[in-house]
């Protein structure tokens, strides 16, 4: 069996493995997300932090508790970073300069999971454990609750109140995360991820030189990093390393996991708003996107002009010889459509085109099917905007879900839209101005640009990835991209909350003949365009200076 007909079956077995678990587990979130019972364990937790489990919040304390939460998260891995030296499990590690342990603070708390450093040399088991595998729990429930709060904006009438963020946060951790990483632990333990609590052994390799091989809790970490779209490695070479992903087979389940919450929680959003086929549009745009990705990008990384690439049957530099182009290719489009940035392949590698696509989802704002919790919110703001443009073509005041989107509730889905593409392009265009930083750069020209633009692109999405080839581990790059993660998380957070507010006070209006259908094929083919348009076209001059120019002069 060739490797690209090994790739695609390996893409059938994803998308059938996805469809049977959409129901199931959308179900299941669904109930987790309006379920009026506490479990013991939870009213426990509520006591001890002074929560009143069933009292709601407005929107703005919903967003103050949102962000005292992450502000004490990043004081908390911040100092733990620093001080590590001195912890228990700490393999001898040296304390990481202050610049990057705030970025590499900032980076898990925002679920970006950027990494200007290498895993295994610079963080000891206990950091890696209690700092970074929480992070990875809790801000990808963080997520989830964000766009709880949305959900409940639309089903929600003549009320101010969104729910409690503490509430969502403790059973999203506890109900869904935490056991489903219990469980595909194992399953990666059982194809040989590492799990260990040994430090680095010193063998001897085959020319008698020696060597030190790391090990340490790999498989509990790697479980959360891909469920929780999360991406850090334990190790630099992330999901590329043997002891994180080893085989085709785990592989597949890190995949997999990468895509199973996203893609589950709009048949959640369905259940929640009473009309699972809204769930099923939403669910079809995303799907409309994987799938043009991962064929764009496996077309352009099999194309072979050259003796070498024709030998090895396409542009296999930076590709593991055991997973090959279309595996490569699958993991890099799943990775780059949500905020995981994990990855099991050089990006920076691909071929122009290959890498602008990747680069062009980040871009999209990683709906397809997105962050887990950001994907989700992220296309219902663009819903919103593509019920208001077909307003527009017919002169009635658009509708959604029974609310009317009027002047405020549009403004709140401009400024969504504006921010993290102003956060992109006015970082790219201020590194590239200062001639420090672009000294920085190990390539020059197209190339070059195009791995500043992909880094901003990455931490203003919250994605984490990066092209590389550029020196990012120094104080400008660490405050600046810092800031892009911190800015492209919490701002459109506030945009949303205040958004679902606005929904919630209102009365629902009737459906009338003239009331757009959102659930039919009609409403799924104008969403897709408007994602294109409206996003996509946003980022085209700056594609153009970097993907798209060195494509067509090579």
């Amino acid at each position: 069996m060739s490797s690209t007909l090994a790739g695609w079956l390996q893409a059938l077995a994803l998308v059938a493995a996805l469809v049977l678990c959409y129901r199931p587990l959308g179900d299941y979130i669904a109930r987790i997300l309006t379920s009026s019972k506490h479990l013991r364990v939870e009213r426990g937790l509520y006591r001890v932090i002074g929560v009143d489990g069933d009292a709601d919040q407005r929107w703005p304390v919903y967003l103050r508790s949102v962000l005292a939460f992450s502000a004490v998260s990043v004081l908390f891995l911040y100092g733990l970073i620093r001080l590590q030296q001195h912890l228990l499990l700490s393999l001898g590690v040296e304390q990481m300069a202050g610049h990057q342990a705030w970025n590499t603070a900032i980076s898990f708390v925002t679920n970006t999971n950027w990494q200007s450093y290498s895993g295994e040399s610079a963080m000891g088991h206990l950091v890696q454990m209690a700092g970074l595998a929480v992070q990875n729990f809790v801000s990808a429930a963080v997520g989830i609750a964000i766009v709880a709060a949305l959900i409940r904006g639309f089903t929600r009438n003549r009320t101010d109140r969104l729910g409690n963020f503490w509430v969502d946060l403790t059973r999203v951790s506890l109900r869904l995360l935490l056991p489903v990483s219990i469980v595909f632990a194992l399953a990666l333990v059982a194809t040989g991820v590492v799990q260990n609590f040994h430090g680095f052994h010193e063998v001897a390799t085959l020319a008698g030189d020696p060597q030190s091989i790391p090990g340490g809790p790999v498989a509990s970490q790697e479980v959360i990093k891909e469920l929780g779209t999360n991406g850090g490695g334990f190790f630099n070479a992330n999901s590329s390393h043997p002891f994180e992903n080893p085989t085709g087979l785990s592989n597949f389940l890190e995949i997999f996991l990468i895509l199973l919450i996203p893609f589950a929680l709009p048949r959640a959003f369905g259940r929640m708003v009473g009309d699972n086929r809204q769930g099923y549009a939403i669910a079809s745009v995303m799907a409309i996107f994987w799938v043009a990705s991962v064929a764009l990008i496996t077309f352009f990384e099999s194309q072979h002009s050259g003796a070498a690439m024709s030998a090895a049957g396409g542009a296999m530099e930076g590709k593991e010889q055991r997973f090959g182009i279309a595996a490569s290719s699958l993991f890099a489009a799943s990775t780059t459509l949500t905020s995981t940035g994990a990855v099991n392949s050089f990006h920076d590698s691909f071929t122009p085109f290959g890498g602008g696509i990747t680069m062009f989802n980040m871009m999209l704002g990683e709906i397809a099917p997105g962050g887990v919790g950001s994907g989700l919110y992220g296309m219902l703001i663009l819903a919103i905007v593509a019920v208001f443009v077909a307003g527009l073509m017919v002169g009635r005041t658009p509708e959604y879900l029974g609310k009317k989107l009027g002047g405020r509730e549009m403004k709140f889905a401009s400024l969504y839209i504006l921010t993290t593409p102003t956060i992109v392009l006015v970082g790219t265009g201020v590194a590239m101005a200062l001639p420090g930083e672009r000294a920085g750069m190990l390539n020059s020209g197209a190339h070059g640009f195009s791995e500043v633009l992909y880094a901003f692109t990455s931490a203003a999405n919250n994605n984490g990835s990066a092209f590389a080839g550029v020196t990012v581990n120094t104080d400008w790059y660490d405050t600046a991209l810092g800031l892009a993660m911190v800015f492209g998380r919490f701002l459109p957070m506030v945009f949303v909350l205040a958004l679902a507010g606005a929904l919630a006070r209102q009365q629902p209006v009737p459906a009338t003949p003239g009331t757009l259908p959102t659930h039919k094929p009609l409403f799924v083919g104008l969403l897709s365009g408007v994602v294109l348009i409206v996003v996509g076209l946003t980022y085209f001059p700056a594609l153009a200076l970097g993907p798209i120019a060195e494509g067509l002069s090579s």
